[in-house]
C-alpha cells in the first residue's frame, strides 16, 4: 500500500479515536441479566431501604493490576475504578403516624466518574454516564454521573425520611464515610446515619453458586491443575523455590488467567513447615518435601490447590508415613459428607458433623510425631473455607461451623508440619457440591496419592 500524508493523517485520526474509546473488558463475563438478577435479590432483602456501594480504587503501582471490589463485581460485572452502585429497594404503600408513604419501586443506578482524558492516556480509557450506549453496555437500567449521587440521596431522603435510618453499605469504605457525613450535614444532623452491614446481606447471595460461576469457577481449576502439572516437571534438587512459582504463573497467564489467585507458596524443607512461608528463596535439595500451594484466578473466579511433592521424585519412608495419613485424612473427610449435615471449619474439633473433627480425629489416631506424641498437636489450620470471587471467600461475612448445601464450594485441606524433622504436608482440593448433594473434586485430574505424584514426576 501507498502511504500518503493523507494516509497518515488517516492513520493518527484513526489511533486518536481508538485511544479514546473504552475498551472491553478482558474478563469472561455472565450475561447482563445474571447481574440484574443478583441485584434484585439484594434489593429484595433490603426491605425497602437503600445499598450503597463503591467500586475497588485504581491501584496507584504500575506492578499492580486492578481488581474490582469482589461484591461490586458480583452484582455488576463491572470492572472499572471510581464507580458506584444504587440499589432502592421496592417497598409497598404504607400507614404511620406520620402519613401514608407511597409505594417504592426497585430502582437501580449505576454512577461513573467523569473522564480524565489525561490520565487515561496512562491507564486506558474508560466509561462514563456521556459514553454511547453505555446502559446497554453496563446492563444497568439507570446511568448517572458520579457528581449526582450525593444529591439524588438527599432527595430520597428528603421525600421519605425513613429511608435515612434503612441505608446499607459496606463497613470501612472511606468513600461511603464521606458520603454518609454530607448526608448528615445537609440535613442538619450531628451523626451520620446508622448503617447496615451491606457485605453480610450480599455474602448470603454469594455463598450459593450458580451454573455461570461454577463454569467459571472451573476454568479456574483446570488453569491451576495445568500450573501444577508444569510443577511437577519444574522441582529439581538445586532448583529455587522462585523458579517453581514462575514456571507455574506463565502456565496460568498461557490459559487466559489475570493472576495468581494468592501469592505462590513454594516451601522446601524447613519451609514445608511454615504455613503461609512465600518468600521463595531458598534453593531446594535433595531427600527434602515441597510444599506447593498455588493456584490461579479465571475471571475474578479463584482456584486454590495444593501438592506436596518430594524435591527427588521419591518420598522417604518417613514422608510417606506422613503423607498417607494426610492423604487417609481427607478421604475420611470426603467419604463422611452428607449434604446439608456436614459442617465446615470447627476450630474445637468437638462436632461430629465438622470435617474438621473427622480429619482431626484420624491424624491424631494415626502415627506418632518424633517424641512419640499424636500428630493431632502438628495440625494448626482448619478444614478449610468457601471459594469464590475471593480465595478465601465471603470469610468474616458467615458464620462457621457452616453447613454445606448444594452450590456451594469450598477445599479440604488437612495437613501435618513437624518442625522438628523439616517435614509439611498438606493436600488441598476444591469441592463443589453437585445438586444431588454429592461431592465433586474440581482437581480429580491431578495427582492425588504419594504413588500418583511419584509417576508424574517419574514422567518428567
Amino acid at each position: 500500500m501507498r502511504i500518503t500524508r493523507l494516509t497518515l493523517t488517516a492513520l493518527a485520526l484513526l489511533f486518536a479515536i481508538t485511544a479514546l474509546t473504552p475498551a472491553l473488558s478482558a474478563l469472561e463475563k455472565q450475561p447482563t441479566a445474571t447481574y440484574h438478577a443478583r441485584r434484585a435479590a439484594l434489593g429484595e432483602k433490603l426491605q425497602g431501604g437503600i445499598a450503597i456501594l463503591f467500586a475497588a480504587e485504581e491501584s496507584e503501582l504500575d506492578f499492580a493490576s486492578y481488581r474490582q471490589d469482589p461484591d461490586f463485581y458480583y452484582l455488576t460485572g463491572w470492572n472499572e475504578p471510581g464507580a458506584a452502585l444504587m440499589i432502592l429497594g421496592p417497598a409497598k404503600a404504607a400507614d404511620s403516624p406520620m402519613g401514608t408513604t407511597e409505594a417504592q419501586p426497585y430502582r437501580e443506578i449505576l454512577f461513573l466518574p467523569n473522564r480524565n482524558l489525561r490520565v487515561e492516556r496512562y491507564t486506558g480509557a474508560k466509561m462514563d454516564a456521556a459514553t454511547p450506549n453505555v446502559t446497554t453496555l453496563s446492563g444497568v437500567d439507570e446511568v448517572m454521573a458520579l457528581s449526582d449521587l450525593p444529591a439524588l440521596l438527599n432527595k430520597l431522603i428528603a421525600a421519605n425520611p425513613a429511608l435515612a435510618a434503612r441505608l446499607a453499605t459496606e463497613p470501612d469504605s472511606k468513600l461511603a464515610d464521606t458520603l454518609l457525613d454530607w448526608t448528615a450535614i445537609t440535613f442538619s444532623q450531628h451523626h451520620p446515619p446508622h448503617t447496615r452491614d451491606l457485605s453480610k446481606l450480599v455474602a448470603e447471595l454469594r455463598l450459593i453458586k450458580d451454573p455461570g460461576e461454577i463454569a467459571l469457577l472451573k476454568k479456574a481449576s483446570y488453569a491451576s491443575i495445568l500450573g501444577q502439572r508444569e510443577m511437577f516437571k519444574t522441582v529439581h534438587p538445586d532448583v529455587t523455590e522462585l523458579a517453581v512459582a514462575g514456571a507455574m504463573t506463565k502456565v496460568w497467564m498461557d490459559n487466559g488467567c489475570e493472576r495468581p489467585a494468592y501469592f505462590p507458596i513454594v516451601g522446601s524443607g524447613p519451609n514445608s513447615t511454615t504455613l503461609h512461608y512465600s518468600e521463595n528463596s531458598r534453593t531446594m535439595r535433595d531427600g527434602e518435601l515441597v510444599v506447593v500451594d498455588a493456584a490461579c484466578e479465571y475471571s475474578m473466579y479463584a482456584s486454590d490447590i495444593t501438592r506436596t511433592v518430594p524435591v527427588n521424585g521419591h518420598f522417604t519412608d518417613r514422608q510417606r508415613e506422613i503423607y498417607n495419613i494426610v492423604y487417609n485424612a481427607q478421604k475420611a473427610a470426603i467419604e463422611s459428607f452428607v449434604s446439608g449435615k456436614s459442617k465446615l471449619l470447627d476450630w474445637s474439633h468437638t462436632d461430629p458433623d465438622a470435617l474438621d473433627t473427622v480429619a482431626y480425629n484420624y491424624i491424631n489416631t494415626h502415627g506418632k510425631g518424633p517424641n512419640g506424641e499424636p500428630l493431632g498437636k502438628y495440625w494448626m489450620h482448619g478444614i478449610g473455607h468457601m471459594m469464590g470471587i475471593d480465595v478465601h471467600d465471603v470469610y468474616t461475612q458467615i458464620t462457621y461451623p457452616a453447613v454445606l448445601k448444594p452450590g456451594m464450594v469450598f477445599t479440604i485441606e488437612p495437613g501435618v508440619y513437624i518442625p522438628e524433622e523439616n517435614i509439611g504436608v498438606r493436600l488441598e482440593c476444591d469441592f463443589l457440591v453437585g445438586e444431588d448433594g454429592k461431592l465433586i473434586d474440581l482437581d480429580a485430574d491431578l495427582p492425588h496419592t504419594a504413588e500418583e505424584i511419584e509417576a508424574a514426576m517419574k514422567a518428567k
